[in-house]
Formats: structure tokens, sequence, C-alpha cells
């Protein structure tokens, strides 16, 4: 049983060395332990760190492609190398890194194929109250796009097994903590939280520079991600807003005009049938969607048995030339 930890890196060499220390080097069940930094377009010593510490792969990008490309950058490069279990943590050693044991566990066990850190939010000295507000209102939203009960959405401190490795797929350019959540609770992928520990603050978080461009980018995503899984609900939903509105509109003229005096009313219909056609051309879009939908289905399966025989061929070849 191989484990690889990848550690996503942008300009981290001043913390990226404590971090590291922190990992652990064996685990029980566990017969291999290698690690892995996504240098995502650093302009400082990051890799140089990273190799003189002994960091088994590093994978380079030359301009920075943000958290989720690097993400997957690295679950591809871990893959390749043979993982059986793919941990993600933090540069900046925000997690514990004792805790890796902890997540691992129920992969280990066939609990579960991914696994979620759940953060004592509450209790983090450097979250601000509304920091702590808008994290457990994301995760509600999350848990209600998603249909999973995971209570610590956002976190990054994650392990997944080979199999959920494979089926992996982000497609947006900020994140990959929410769409994956929402993929893989739509898709039926086995899903369990543990509670983890977290360290003091080294430095403070790249990801937004402000609450309010959190927030916006991370329900933009939620919103994409549970559209892309749930399609004719969504526009469903869309639709009811002006076909109850056109219907009311409708009943309102036909009540002036048993009572004589619709030729007043004519704007009232016309309003009521362009409300109606839009809800009707809205529920026609989410019938086409929810098609496009099935056929995305089919090619993910397709890319999934792609992926499987692609990578055990050279996860293979790795091990010969080892």
């Amino acid at each position: 049983m191989k484990l690889i930890i990848q550690i996503p890196c942008y300009n981290e060499a001043e913390t990226l060395e404590v971090a590291l220390n922190d990992l652990p080097k064996k685990i029980d069940g566990i017969d291999e332990i290698e690690y892995l930094i996504i240098n995502d377009g650093s302009q400082d010593n990051t890799v140089e760190v990273a190799r003189s510490w002994g960091v088994h792969y590093v994978v380079n990008f030359k301009q920075n492609k943000g958290l989720a490309k690097g993400f997957m950058a690295g679950i591809d490069a871990c893959l390749r190398n043979g993982a059986d279990i793919i941990v993600n943590t933090d540069a900046d050693n925000q997690y514990c890194g004792e805790d890796i044991e902890t997540i691992v566990r129920p992969i280990l066990e066939g609990k579960a194929d991914m696994v979620i850190g759940e953060r004592p939010i509450d209790d983090t000295a450097h979250f601000s109250p509304i920091k702590k507000k808008l994290q457990h209102l994301g995760s509600w939203v999350v848990r209600k796009a998603s249909n999973t009960d995971v209570p610590d959405a956002p976190s990054g401190f994650r392990a997944y097994s080979r199999e959920a490795a494979m089926r992996l797929n982000v497609v947006n350019d900020y994140t990959y903590t929410l769409e994956t959540i929402v993929q893989a609770g739509r898709s039926k992928m086995p899903i369990m939280s543990v509670p983890i520990r977290t360290n003091p603050e080294l430095r403070s978080s790249r990801l937004f520079h402000s609450m309010w461009g959190y927030v916006k980018k991370s329900m933009l995503t939620i919103l994409r991600a549970f559209m892309w899984y749930k399609p004719l609900y969504c526009f469903s939903l869309v639709a009811l807003i002006p076909t109850f509105i056109g219907l009311g509109i409708s009943v309102r003229f036909l009540i002036f005009f048993f009572n004589g005096m619709g030729k007043g009313h004519v704007q009232s219909l016309i309003l009521a049938c362009t409300l109606l056609i839009i809800g009707f051309i809205t529920f026609v879009i989410g019938l086409l969607a929810d098609t496009i939908a099935a056929n995305r289905r089919i090619l993910e399966d397709v890319q999934y048995h792609v992926r499987k025989l692609e990578y055990d061929r050279e996860a293979a070849r790795n091990q010969k030339g080892v």
C-alpha cells in the first residue's frame, strides 16, 4: 500500500520545511510513504527547499495557474507514480501532520473513498467571527447541493483512494474543495469526515484577497457544480418564477375580461404570454441540459477506464524501473 502526500505550493519557501517536517514517516497499514509538491509558478526557492528536504516528486508550472489546476496536476502525478492513497495538505502547515493517519484510516478500512478533515472552526483563533459564520454557511450550502453531510466543505486536508482519484474532475479555475464534494456526493461516492487539529497560522491565506471575493467565487463554484450535476432541477426552479408570475397576470386579465373590462388590459395579456413563453423555454433548456449531463456521465465513465489503463500501465512501468 503506497501513500503519496501532495502539497500545492506558491512561494512557500519560508513555511514549506516546517510543513514537511510535520509529515508522518510511517503509518500502520501503509508500506511506503512518498512526498510530492506542486510548484505553482513560485518565484522564490520553494523547489530548492523541497529537493533539499528530500521530496520525491516535483510538479512544475512555469506560471501560477491556481489551486484547482495545481491540485489536479498533483493527482495526475500521484496516480502515475502508483499511489494507492493520496493525501492533500497545505504548505503553510495549517493542518497537523499526525492527523494524516486519521484521515487515511477510513480508506484503509474500506469505509470510504474520500475523507475530509473537519477543522475546529469555532475554536480556531485566527478565524474572524464573520469568517467562521461564512465557513458554516458555505458548508451548509454544499451539503444541500451535494446531498452529503460534510461539516467542513472548504477544508483542503483530504485523502482519496486510487479509485476516487481517477474519477475526479475539476472544471473551475478557483478551487477544487467545493466542486469535488458536489461531484462525489451526486455520483454516490462513499465520503466521510473526521475531526482533525490545526496549527497556529504562519501566514495569511492567499486563496482570496477579500471576504466578499471569497464568498462570490465560492457561491459561483457551488452553483456551477450543482447545475453540472442536476441541470433539470436547476432550470425547472428558474422556470417556475416567470411561469407563476405569468399565470398570476393571466388570471388577473381573465377576471377583468369576464367583467367586461378586458379592452384596457391587453398589455397584461402580452406580458403574461411573454413570461409563460420564457418559463417554457427555460424548462426546455433544462431538458436539453439534462440530456447533455447524461452524455457527460457516459464520458466520465469512459474517461475513468482510460485513466485506469494508462495509470496502471505507467505505475507498473515505474515500479519495474525502480
